[in-house]
């Protein structure tokens, strides 16, 4: 685990929230793939904190439910939050140097 400057920290948790706040109710938009995206990128953001940091700066932000997906993995919606995801974690390892 790395040791990260608690200002990007403080700025990549403010995003997350931004984020979750914003897409609070992606789960009943599905024609709304962009809150999908948004959803699943601060997803990828905490999956990414956790691995390069730990949990702990995380500050009690975990990951969405796994099952939350189910069924949903194949529509464009689903698809969008999964890009979002992967495309959160793997910024946030560039952002933090990590990657």
């Amino acid at each position: 685990m790395s040791e990260l400057p608690k200002e990007l920290v403080d700025q990549l948790l403010s995003l997350i929230d931004q984020l979750r706040s914003e897409s609070a109710d992606f789960y009943q938009s599905h024609e709304d793939t962009q809150q999908w995206y948004n959803r699943g990128y601060a997803n990828g953001m905490v999956l990414g904190l956790t691995e390069i940091a730990g949990a702990d700066v995380l500050a009690g932000r975990g990951t969405d439910e796994a099952e939350l997906l189910q069924g949903h993995e194949v529509m464009a919606w689903g698809k969008a939050y999964r890009h979002g995801e992967e495309m959160g974690k793997k910024e946030t390892y560039e952002i933090t140097g990590a990657g």
